[in-house]
């Protein structure tokens, strides 16, 4: 038996649990029965181990905040003595730390005290108190206040005496005119003397203005640029600071992989379009768990993550649901420390829809309405090329179009509607911004609508926006998301699942998966939502109405596809 405490044998038998072939791809997965095994015992332990840490039922007081959870994972391993077991780990930290008994160690931490990250961090902090001292002790703001005062001062007198000067030059000139008639010769070029002279003095009054004004202008923008140089200065040199402590952290985030190869996350990163790595970079459970097990020279089997607790406000996240590793953090990470592994083949890069055909329920010479299967993209992706789109391309080969005017997701079945000219394209693009195109969807959710809890019909508004760190999923934000609105409308609720018409009024992004599975919409998912629920047979998710005008006739058309669930 292993000597590692970190390595934990299985309580139940596997005995009949066959191997898998492969190692999981972590970024879309099923579950192997031995991660499944390992996770739910992982999951008796978290009971009792983090009891007070994870709110695991909501709380009613709106006065408790609730404590948000956590993402877990679990490595099924073979150790060098041919023993089977797991490793375990969790997302970021807990408790603000990085160490927990039974769960395997960060790949650095960074919260060590005797580490560099402490003292760069005090040098970083260092400068920004000073930074804090000095734009506290001159408000900046008041100064261009000052200066914008004397500006408007300035420009107040000039124009005053300007206004002055062209009141006292109509003067002159009616004084020369009326001179010409009245005076002697001599006695006119004496006056025009004296009007001449009152001309310079004028024009010197009004320069010596604004020199006056000027210097003031000049001494009160010297002292704000002086401010602003050493602001920025500060500023820069923190910066300068920071991003030094971050290139040396990032070189201390070294992964290995099946090879023995070793990257940090500067070279990993590299390689990306950001070329920065993110925050929280290399902190997730997977990479936590591959570098202990390659570390410890342990064969890794099969991986799962799955999320403990109450969901974020943000995302949707179910309480023991499995999920993929997240995109922006983990694929490049994992993409290195998978090399020299069998892994999965990405299930994403396969057509489902080779086989099936695409049915045509209307056409016409300018628009032609197909009902798409699921696992049918609606345009070409970027590694499959084979979609309705592609599909009618190759029908109506002689059409301008055909032109794609909405989408659904790959997994939603239902009613598309594309156009075949150019006339056609612009009438009904011009129907979908104004919003004049309706459309209805079916749906079965996994949960009850009783009436009560949750009304049989209603409205849902929760703004949507990506999830930047995680595409191609979508969160709730209504400080970063647009306006998303659904209405909702109970048909049956057959066997603990409820089938619902969906209306929605804005065509975001995953919009009715978003709004019927987060806590704040239906809190429901839509049975078979991989990303936002559990993985069925297929999502449950049906566009089985459209309506338009058509854009020639200018008849009103509405097509109807069969639920086929």
């Amino acid at each position: 038996m292993s000597s590692d405490p970190l390595f934990t044998p299985f309580e139940q038998s596997i005995a009949g649990v066959a191997l898998p072939k492969r190692f999981t791809f972590p970024f879309y997965y099923e579950p192997h029965p031995l991660s499944v095994l390992a996770s739910e015992q992982l999951q008796k332990q978290l009971h009792s181990a983090f009891d007070c840490q994870f709110d695991l039922e909501p709380s009613s007081a709106s006065s408790s905040p609730q404590k948000q959870g956590k993402m877990f994972g679990v490595l099924v391993v073979k150790n060098r003595d041919g023993e089977l077991g797991f490793l375990s780990a969790f997302s970021g930290k807990i408790d603000d730390s990085n160490h927990h008994q039974g769960f395997v160690p960060p790949v650095y931490d960074m919260l060590n005290s005797e580490g560099f990250v402490r003292h760069e961090f005090d040098k970083i902090n260092a400068v920004s108190s000073e930074l804090n001292a000095f734009t506290s002790s001159v408000d900046i703001a008041q100064l261009k206040a000052q200066l914008a005062e004397i500006n408007r001062q300035a420009s107040a007198q000039i124009q005053a005496q300007q206004a002055q000067m062209a009141d006292s030059r109509k003067l002159r000139k009616q004084q020369r005119s009326q001179a010409k008639q009245d005076l002697s010769f001599d006695d006119y070029q004496q006056l025009e003397q004296q009007l001449a002279k009152q001309s310079v003095f004028e024009k010197n009054q009004l320069k010596a203005t604004k020199s006056q004004w000027a210097e003031k202008q000049a001494k009160l923008t010297s002292e704000i640029e002086d401010v602003e140089r050493q602001i920025s200065e500060l500023r820069s040199r923190r910066a300068h600071l920071s991003n030094q402590m971050q290139h040396k952290l990032f070189t201390q985030y070294s992964f290995l992989n099946a090879d023995n190869e070793r990257q940090d996350l500067n070279q990993i990163f590299a390689q990306t379009a950001s070329k920065v790595p993110p925050a929280g970079a290399g902190e997730c459970a997977a990479p936590k768990l591959l570098q202990y097990a390659y570390l410890n020279r342990y064969a890794p089997i099969s991986l799962a993550e799955f999320w403990w607790g109450q969901s974020p406000k943000s995302e949707i996240r179910q309480h023991k649901q499995f999920y993929p590793s997240c995109m922006s953090k983990c694929h490049p990470i994992l993409s290195h420390m998978l090399k020299g592994l069998l892994v999965d083949d990405n299930p994403l890069l396969e057509n489902p829809a080779k086989d099936k055909p695409l049915p045509i329920i209307y056409e016409d010479e300018h628009i032609v309405v197909v009902n798409k299967p699921e696992g049918f993209l609606s345009v070409p992706g970027r590694h499959i090329q084979d979609s309705a789109w592609h599909r009618l391309q190759q029908i109506y080969t002689d059409a301008e179009g055909p032109f794609a005017l909405h989408r659904l997701d790959m997994a939603t079945s239902g009613l598309l509607v594309f156009a075949l000219t150019k006339r056609a394209n612009k009438h009904l693009q011009k129907q979908f911004i104004a919003r004049e195109v309706t459309k209805r969807y079916a749906a079965l959710i996994d949960g009850v609508i009783d009436g009560t809890h949750i009304k049989n019909e209603g409205d849902i508004e929760l703004p949507m926006c990506p999830d930047l760190l995680d595409r191609p999923r979508q969160r709730v934000s209504v400080e970063h998301g647009k306006p998303a609105h659904t209405h909702y409308q109970l048909i049956e609720v057959v066997d603990g699942k409820s089938k619902v018409f969906l209306y929605p009024k804005t065509g975001r992004t995953h919009q009715l998966r978003v709004h019927c599975a987060h806590k704040d919409g239906l809190n429901m998912p839509i049975i078979g939502d991989s990303l936002y629920g559990k993985k069925d047979l297929r999502l449950y998710l049906h566009a089985q109405q459209l309506s338009f005008t058509h854009p020639v006739t200018k008849e009103w058309m509405t097509f109807t596809a069969d639920i086929p669930f």
